[in-house]
């Protein structure tokens, strides 16, 4: 009780010490607001206006954002008109008249677009202190000059190849030695120069550990750490040499847990151990930071050498929260300001309470925070030079004064380089300072009150009302994807497979009205990442067993079909149910057996689960009988089911495929005959023995593994098979339509066909494109799971005006790509199926080398030998007509095409037989809509990458060549499973009839 009097006492001085400062900073502060005479004022005023209008300001920052990449007054013109036209009533008179007079060749087109530019570039350089040495140099002296450390930040494109991690490497190097001999000439300055502990580095650089590996894999921390810390402690010899400090920035939460741990295991080396000019950031808008602050103080005492703290509330919060909702992950950052302020402050005190180990650097631009700090610093006896604030260069410029005036030290946060990559970096800084919730904007636009402004956080709280969600939902909701960032999720699959591998060599029967059929003739699954390893054994159906299982089938239909549809509906929650219970098991079964690499393997089971429960929803929805009822006669519209369905499903989505087709059959009230893949008829076998556990009743569902060829053509030939549905190659999808539409005079019904057929899908890339996003979305969509996915790109046409520049990017960052057995974590491009599919892509990379110029081949030497690898492959100057670019590959082999303008890139993309997937990387409004209008495939994707279609969201399937039928995991999808009926009676008799509920309502 005693220390709970004491602490509350000790707050109640902080906050009363915190109160006094504010005043005393607010008084400072109004004295110093920019005049209209300084830039800053006018540029203060361009934001304000901004602020005013949300959908002003997104199009203004998504112009600023574009604008590096258009390289001619007329795309310029171009863009603002297409930007500007749906918010142009939003915008001043003169912004008004200027973009409706002006054309792009004309001279108000010139003025136009040089305004534009040079405003920006204006606005970038109060953000970003220089591009050249010789500027930075510069700064650095005006700073300094201005009684004010500094941090330099590297800005530059996202680092997505070995080769550019390198390039960030050495340009901080040379920044570290080129910045010695300057900053020594410098004269003392104590408040600057000196800390409680002693002489502190005027040489003082950020870095970001992602930035020293294009493979920043959380999924793969062993691998990603024998990449990073090489180059980690090449920096920190050079910060050490020349007497520099180096501090480690923090980025979104996923990478946190690797970040840290990269950094305590490299500062925990003999080498560094004692080495203290170092610092890492902590992010207060997460609430696990307390934890995480506790880990790093027990790990510094354990070291015996302090480090510094960045405490910060976070710059990612947007792209926490958009992200986990989007996977379905908890959100790991506070959802209220108020909380993430709370929190600063709480850790604040921790850091005061520990700044011998736990040196601390305030990151903000809130003066009641700072306020807060310096208040809890006085009543703990830390003296001033024990810690510092740090301010983002550009913000707050009259707040930095006033707290180096009052004998603090002040660092500012520096960014440098080029303006086109730090354009993200300047939108960022845009987007606080116009947020709702910035200090700066309410204190300096909005005017508001300094009692609001200074209010302890925890007075917030007490006010909150608890929000409402009032967004509808619909019943249906995909399964989140497992979030390998985490050690218990990675410890998780690790144990999968070992326990799975434990599994190898059991033999797995057919499964034919409930009874399991061992046969002579068998087939051997086969590891295509290890050629030699047997996973097991499984019967081979003949013509006679598929017979049977349809004849099992047969017999089924009549009671499955009159199952209840709500109870049909369960049957597939059960099954989902057995699927989450085994989810690490059969992601490693589909490692083994397909080579998938882990997130590839997980999103199947996703997937497998997500059609079985959007599946049951749909049907329960379907089951309600539409009325159409009028004074004397009833009419209802319901659907009954076909008959037996043979699904004949492909080894690439061994389990989501398999168990879509399955499900729709049966929740539809079909039975259905089961044919997989040969090459991934034991990950059959699970889902076999799922649908076997959830007690659908025997000769329902029958397993029917085989060879295609034997077994193929009773099951699409049959009499008694009414529907077949199938995914696979176009030869044998067409094959199929064509045999089952002969009709067998035994035939009660004919047939109907579902077919998924493969593409050849295209991305553009606009001549606006963000390079960073197209350059990784191209090669995702090309070359993860070694292109084996009939939505994968296999041409990418480029606008010519950038072609070689994203060429030159996309080479590099592909031979960054990890290739190797798909059990290991680190894997991007496993091995492709088996020896067949590696000799057909072979064969193709012989052709293309004949056609066009290969431009990359990724070696797989080393591997060859132990299982069916073919590295990434990309081919420039590639005509349309090519055979390369025309006929699927279902390998790694990207086509690179050359277009003069949109127009032509649109054409080229069209001009296949395809019409599966298509994408677009684009900036331009306009562009976008055209796209969306003019591309011919069944899935369209503007600006992301062309897999990974999800259920609900992204029905997926094509047409033309690519498909028959409606898309999976999609609103109509089931229909085809249905015959509609209608019934309709004649309700009047002798002259009457009875009342409708309608109709008594009404009386009522």
């Amino acid at each position: 009780m005693a220390r709970k009097k004491a602490s509350s006492s000790l707050n109640q001085k902080f906050e009363q010490r915190t109160q006094e400062l504010g005043q005393q900073i607010w008084g400072l502060l109004e004295r110093r607001e920019p005049t209209m005479f300084e830039k800053r004022w006018w540029d203060d005023r361009i934001l304000s206006w901004a602020m005013a209008d949300e959908s002003v300001k997104v199009q203004m920052f998504r112009f600023v954002d574009v604008l590096p990449m258009l390289r001619s007054h007329e795309s310029i013109v171009r863009h603002l008109q297409e930007y500007f036209e749906d918010v142009r009533k939003h915008l001043p008179w003169a912004a008004r008249i200027g973009l409706e007079l002006s054309q792009p060749n004309s001279v108000l087109g010139r003025a136009l677009a040089l305004n534009a530019r040079s405003n920006a570039r204006r606005m970038a350089s109060r953000f970003i202190a220089g591009s050249t040495v010789e500027e930075v140099h510069r700064t650095v002296d005006r700073l300094r000059n201005e009684n004010f450390a500094y941090t330099l930040d590297l800005l530059g494109e996202a680092v997505i190849s070995e080769a550019e991690a390198e390039a960030y490497l050495q340009s901080y190097l040379d920044l570290i030695k080129g910045l010695a001999p300057r900053v020594k000439k410098w004269s003392e300055n104590v408040q600057l120069d000196w800390d409680n502990q002693g002489h502190l580095p005027r040489t003082n650089v950020s870095i970001k550990l992602s930035a020293l590996c294009s493979q920043f894999k959380p999924t793969d921390p062993v691998g990603t750490m024998a990449t990073v810390q090489p180059r980690l402690r090449t920096l920190l010899r050079s910060a050490m040499k020349y007497d520099a400090y180096l501090h480690v920035d923090m980025e979104q939460n996923s990478y946190k847990p690797l970040t840290l741990e990269i950094f305590k295991q490299t500062l925990m080396e003999k080498e560094f151990r004692d080495f203290d000019n170092v610092g890492i950031v902590i992010q207060a808008y997460q609430p696990a930071a307390e934890q995480d602050l506790a880990d790093l103080l027990k790990w510094v005492k354990k070291r015996k050498t302090p480090i510094w703290i960045r405490l910060v509330k976070g710059a990612y919060w947007d792209y926490e929260t958009i992200t986990s909702q989007y996977r379905h992950w908890p959100i790991p950052v506070f959802q209220d300001k108020w909380e993430s302020d709370a929190n600063f402050e709480k850790l604040t005190q921790t850091l005061l309470q520990n700044h011998q180990w736990l040196r601390p650097a305030f990151g903000s631009h809130n003066m009641r925070s700072l306020a807060h700090a310096i208040a809890v610093a006085h009543e703990l006896d830390v003296p001033p030079s024990a810690y510092e604030i740090q301010m983002l260069y550009g913000m707050g410029k009259e707040q930095a004064q006033v707290f180096a005036e009052m004998g603090h030290r002040v660092r500012i946060y520096t960014p440098f380089g080029e303006l086109i990559p730090g354009m993200a970096y300047l939108v960022r800084r845009l987007l606080e300072n116009t947020s709702n919730d910035s200090f700066l904007r309410q204190s300096f636009t909005e005017h508001v009150n300094l009692e609001t402004l200074m209010m302890n956080p925890s007075d917030h709280a007490k006010q909150s009302t608890a929000k409402k969600d009032s967004e509808e939902t619909s019943r249906f909701q995909n399964e989140p994807l497992i979030d390998f960032s985490l050690e218990e999720s990675r410890t998780q699959m690790q144990e999968a497979l070992e326990s799975v591998a434990d599994q190898f060599g059991k033999e797995y029967p057919l499964l034919i009205n409930g009874r399991a059929i061992d046969t002579k003739a068998t087939i051997t699954s086969r590891n295509p990442s290890h050629r030699s390893e047997s996973l097991g054994v499984v019967s081979s159906a003949s013509a006679d067993d598929a017979i049977d299982a349809i004849d099992a089938a047969r017999r089924a239909f009549p009671g499955w079909s009159k199952t209840e549809p709500q109870y049909r509906s369960e049957y597939l929650e059960l099954i989902a149910a057995n699927m989450r219970r085994k989810r690490f098991e059969l992601a490693a079964w589909m490692v083994y057996e397909c080579g998938k690499p882990w997130e590839e393997a997980d999103a199947d089971v996703a997937e497998a689960i997500d059609f079985c429960m959007y599946y049951a929803d749909q049907m329960r929805k379907m089951s309600e009988p539409l009325h159409c009822d009028v004074p004397g006669e009833e009419n209802v519209y319901f659907y009954r089911p076909r008959g037996t369905v043979a699904v004949i499903a492909p080894w690439n989505f061994p389990l989501a495929i398999l168990t879509g087709m399955t499900a729709a059959a049966l929740v539809t009230g079909n039975t259905v005959v089961m044919k997989p893949a040969e090459q991934s008829s034991i990950v059959a076998a699970k889902l076999m023995d799922l649908i076997h556990e959830s007690g659908i009743p025997d000769g329902v569902v029958n397993f029917l593994p085989g060879i295609g060829e034997e077994v193929g053509p009773e099951l699409v030939g049959s009499p008694d098979v009414e529907m077949i549905t199938f995914t696979g190659s176009r030869d044998v999808g067409l094959s199929i339509n064509e045999t089952a539409s002969e009709t067998d005079i035994r035939q009660k019904m004919v047939k109907r066909v579902i077919a998924e057929m493969g593409g050849k899908n295209a991305i553009i890339v606009d001549d606006d494109a963000d390079l960073d996003e197209a350059v990784l979305g191209v090669i995702h969509s090309a070359f993860n799971y070694a292109g084996q996915k009939c939505s994968a790109c296999s041409r990418v046409i480029v606008l010519e005006s950038i072609h070689d520049t994203f060429v030159k990017r996309l080479v590099e960052a592909t031979k960054s790509l990890k290739i190797g057995p798909a059990e290991e974590p680190g894997t991007i491009v496993g091995p492709v199926i088996d020896e067949d599919a590696k000799q057909r892509i072979l064969e193709y990379i012989e052709i293309g080398k004949e056609e066009a110029t290969l431009a990359l081949a990724c070696e797989t030497t080393d591997l060859d030998e132990e299982g069916y690898y073919v590295g990434p492959h990309i081919f420039t100057d590639v005509d349309s007509s090519c055979q390369i670019a025309v006929e699927e590959i279902f390998g790694p082999v990207l086509a690179v095409m050359k277009a003069e303008d949109f127009e032509e890139a649109i054409s080229i993309a069209n001009d296949t037989p395809y019409a599966l997937t298509a994408g677009i990387f684009s900036r331009s409004p306009a562009h976008l809509q055209k796209a969306k209008m003019e591309l011919v495939a069944g899935n369209i994707y503007l600006n992301r990458n062309i897999t990974g279609a999800m259920v609900e969201r992204h029905p997926f399937g094509g047409f033309k060549m690519s498909g028959i039928g409606n898309k999976t995991g999609g609103p109509d999808y089931l229909l085809q499973f249905v015959v509609p009926v209608n019934v309709t009676e004649n309700t009047m008799r002798r002259g009457f009839a009875p009342t409708t509920a309608g109709e008594k309502d009404e009386e009522e």
